[in-house]
């Protein structure tokens, strides 16, 4: 038997928020999953992205609590071209969504943008520079 990487969990203390959060970037979340504990999105290539409550991760594991500090992992969105970067990061953060660091040109030939999800989870923009070619 070979494990297969099939979905990334996150734990969301707001379904509503996080549910709108992740289909302004193009996320197809069911109508009516922001009223519900645990949501799913499919992703290209098969994987899908799941949501669930604090609420609901106690429900089958007791005590939990968020964890403290900062987060360690992000989710990485490619965009088309770098005006994609800037407009979607300008689209999150107009509609009241942190940013975490404006579209920058990294050294690395993308342009890269990060913005906060409703619960702190990083969401890296990027496209590759020559896209503005």
């Amino acid at each position: 038997m070979t494990a297969r990487f099939d979905a990334i969990g996150l734990i969301v203390s707001d379904m509503a928020a996080s549910v709108t959060f992740y289909r302004r970037l193009g996320f197809a979340f069911p109508e009516g999953c922001e009223e519900q504990p645990h949501a799913e999105a499919a992703l290209p290539g098969g994987i899908r992205l799941l949501l669930d409550t604090e609420d609901s991760v106690r429900s089958f594991t007791p005590g939990w609590q968020p964890p403290a500090g900062g987060g360690r992992h992000s989710l990485a969105l490619l965009c088309d071209t770098p005006a994609e970067v800037d407009a979607s990061y300008a689209e999150l953060t107009g509609a009241g969504c942190k940013g975490e660091r404006e579209p920058w040109d990294a050294p690395w030939g993308q342009r890269y943008a990060v913005v906060n999800d409703p619960d702190g989870h990083g969401v890296d923009l990027f496209a590759p520079l020559a896209a503005a070619q």
